[in-house]
């Protein structure tokens, strides 16, 4: 059978149904447009894919579902609405059934050549397909939909001129209405077919709306209305489609930012160009000056100012050099870099950002779903008022027949819920972008619907809220002015012999406070693991490590000392001491320092009006430290994975929906336990891309408040887009039922309601937090 979208998924994600593949390439998506023969080229995928060129929205969706729920031998299905494209998962005998059936559907499915690949950008930007003709409700897929359209529209007003000038002349009449009826098979083949097909199964769709309202109207005499009404909702149709369009391709735009060659070094050492696309890892690409780096990669030699804010949407260009990572789509700035490609072209992190948006496209928000299952009510209704105004009209007020059949006729043209069925789908798409652009990416519709609800956010501490790489703090000499330079040497030779993180800072430390190794020679230094590092100088013990393996070596520290050391740990900071076989020689302080953003973010996000709390595994004096110079009033340390689990739904008891901000890495329980997990640094890491339901391509903090923003805002517009297409509509209504409105007046506020959702919900294109 079938797989029913509506079936519940686990955890709020999406259903079997809601699991999209990556889009065509433009190489498929020219082959869709040519291919026009009717036997399914299967892909490696399971099942085969086919284009509807007809298909755009979920009401068309919703009939093609239904005429392929009789048939036994469907696995599943997945939808593409952006390009329009079906996957239907069955044997060859039981898919030409599928195809009769849509067919008799009055859809018309084209097999794809070519499996899909993972660029939403080529359907969306195929200058054969979508881009120079966008395919509305009823437009053919092929160019000349723009001309049939203006000559409908020139028909339709011929038709109106006729029937002004020319009524009473029987001949004039006829011509007027076989004007009328060329404009109507000019504009609106597909509506009919589709309508038709929609009332012989019984279901009340938007076609069946238009069908039955325009050939009510060319029955009872006003047949150049018909025509009008008609044409100009093919022309609706095609604006709406149009200003889709620009949401569903503005992600797609992406994919040219990666160039479709680079200089790649060959095994004689000469510089060949090549495709991107025959690119393997490993390949050591040159990069000049000014241009577009074609894959990610890792430096190895030179240094430039890379522009990322296609990938990580940081506004500042970012310093690079030997052993950096650098990504496909970025700029290089000054210098000329050579790079070890470490993906190919379908797996860089530019490829799994458009992947990714384009599978949250695809996924179905809250809000979608509630007005999808209101348009499936709201039909039928339309259908019924407008019986009960033709039948009732006469028997109850008087009306003539034909009046109350024409005021009916308006209901009907009125009632078509074009504009509600699109607010949704138009607003989640541009709201998904304008994210993407700014470096957040949701992994689907109903996390940046659930952002808004959010009452409390956790957050990790290390990678998080502090850099997750320590650093040298503080350090504190105890001997004379004049032998400060030997101790740093001195110390900096012992730090360099261990590959711990701390004695990592601390050399990385002295040698920008300009330290350089001792001159003399230091014998039999070796690390003591787990307290630090021994040498001997002149044979005497020299010793750089934790202040309890000092103190059972020396004994008690000094009262000096002692302060020393009490006062950095105080700060959270750990601690480290040099000393000879006399006395203490100086203390090192190392800690993870706090992003320069976090404090920013976390007073943002306070303002918002949300609980924060810090999780870390850390012990309490250092997660208070971090906690008090990041704003936090409450911080938690000393947790295991499992007390980061209890703490997530702790908060879930006492505030509510609760978000955990994390690195995607580690933190996987309270990541996956969260209302909402979001993973910070999602550039170039699997893992986090995988790991959360919304990710920070960068590690800059302050995008978790706008994330939560972005959310409250595209649901303010979602719900004025909802009240545009119902406000508009029941004035008309209740003018229709008045006498007052005609018609024209009809179509052009349906025509006028669908493009303001649609032009309403594309402001979010332009969001700025």
């Amino acid at each position: 059978m079938c797989c029913d979208k509506s079936s519940p998924a686990p955890s709020g994600k999406t259903g079997c149904c809601d699991t999209q593949p990556a889009a065509s390439t433009r190489s498929c998506c020219a082959s869709a447009c040519s291919n026009d023969t009717d036997t399914p080229v299967a892909t490696d995928k399971p099942g085969t894919w086919v284009r509807i060129a007809n298909m755009d929205c979920a009401t068309e969706e919703g009939e093609i579902r239904r005429a392929l729920a009789r048939l036994e031998g469907i696995r599943t299905l997945q939808f593409r609405l952006g390009q329009r494209q079906l996957l239907i998962d069955a044997d060859a005998p039981v898919l030409a059934q599928a195809f009769a059936a849509i067919r008799k559907a009055g859809f018309n499915p084209v097999p794809v050549s070519e499996k899909p690949s993972a660029s939403p950008a080529a359907d969306a930007g195929c200058s054969s397909c979508d881009d120079d003709h966008p395919h509305a409700h009823g437009q053919e897929d092929s160019g000349d939909s723009v001309w049939k359209l203006g000559a409908a529209l020139a028909l339709a007003i011929a038709a109106e001129l006729v029937h002004l000038w020319g009524e009473n002349l029987p001949m004039m009449r006829y011509a007027g209405m076989a004007l009328a009826v060329a404009a109507i098979a000019l504009s609106g083949f597909s509506t009919y077919q589709k309508g038709l097909a929609a009332l012989r199964h019984g279901r009340l769709s938007i076609n069946a709306l238009m069908t039955v309202a325009v050939t009510g109207a060319f029955l009872i005499g006003q047949w150049p209305e018909a025509a009008m009404v008609m044409a100009l909702y093919a022309l609706a149709e095609w604006l709406e489609a149009r200003s889709a369009a620009r949401a569903r391709n503005a992600i797609g735009q992406l994919l040219e930012l990666a160039p479709e060659q680079a200089d790649v070094m060959q095994a004689d050492g000469q510089w060949r160009t090549l495709p991107v696309k025959q690119i393997e890892p490993g390949a050591v690409l040159r990069v000049k000056a000014g241009e577009r780096i074609a894959l990610d990669g890792v430096i190895t030699s030179g240094h430039s100012a890379i522009d990322q804010s296609s990938v990580t949407g940081e506004s500042i260009p970012v310093d690079k050099g030997t052993g950096d990572s650098v990504f496909a789509g970025t700029i290089n700035g000054t210098g000329v870099l050579q790079m070890r490609s470490t993906s190919t072209a379908q797996n860089t992190t530019l490829a799994r950002i458009i992947h990714a948006v384009e599978e949250a496209q695809h996924s179905r928000a809250p809000t979608q779903g509630f007005v999808d299952r209101f348009a499936a009510v709201y039909t039928p209704l339309i259908f019924a008022l407008a019986l009960a105004v033709a039948l009732g009209g006469p028997l109850l007020f008087g009306w003539s027949w034909l009046d109350a059949i024409y005021k009916a006729l308006v209901l009907l043209v009125i009632g078509c819920p074009c504009a509600l069925v699109i607010a949704t789908p138009v607003t989640i798409v541009s709201a998904l972008t304008a994210g993407a652009r700014r470096g957040l990416l949701f992994k689907g519709g109903i996390h940046l619907e659930q952002a808004r609800l959010l009452k409390a956010v956790a957050l990790d501490k290390t990678g998080t809220l502090t850099h997750g790489r320590p650093q040298l703090i503080h350090s504190e000499w105890f001997v004379a002015p004049a032998r400060e330079n030997e101790i740093r040497a001195l110390a900096l030779a012992l730090a360099g012999e261990s590959d711990h993180p701390v004695s990592r800072a601390i050399a990385t430390g002295l040698q920008a406070m300009g330290a350089h190794r001792y001159p003399g020679v230091l014998q039999h230094i070796h690390a003591v693991p787990g307290h630090g590092v021994q040498a001997e100088l002149e044979g005497a013990p020299l010793l750089l490590g934790q202040a309890g393996w000092i103190t059972r070596v020396h004994g008690e520290l000094g009262a000096v000392v002692q302060q020393a050391v009490s006062r950095q740990l105080a700060e959270g900071r750990t601690v480290t001491l040099l000393a000879d076989e006399q006395q203490v020689l100086a203390v090192f302080a190392v800690a993870d320092q706090l992003r320069g953003q976090a404090a920013q973010a976390v007073g943002e996000l306070q303002a918002l009006g949300l609980h924060t709390v810090m999780l870390s595994g850390d012990h309490q004096l250092t997660a208070d430290a971090i906690a008090h110079q990041a704003g936090l009033a409450q911080a938690r340390g000393n947790l295991l994975p499992e007390h980061k689990l209890e703490a997530i739904r702790s908060l879930q008891r006492s505030h509510g929906p609760t978000a955990m901000v994390g690195d995607g890495i580690n933190d996987a329980p309270a990541l996956a336990s969260a209302d909402m997990g979001i993973a910070m640094g999602g550039a170039g890491t699997d893992i986090a891309m995988e790991a959360a339901d919304v990710v920070v391509m960068n590690d800059d903090l302050r995008r978790v408040p706008e994330a939560i923003r972005l959310s409250r805002h595209t649901h303010e517009v979602l719900w004025q887009n909802i009240a545009l297409a119902l406000g508009i509509k029941l004035v008309v209504f209740v003018l229709a039922l008045m006498g007052h409105a005609t018609m024209w007046m009809a179509v052009f506020a349906d025509m006028g309601a669908s493009l303001l959702v649609v032009f309403n919900g594309l402001r979010l294109l332009r969001w700025r937090s």
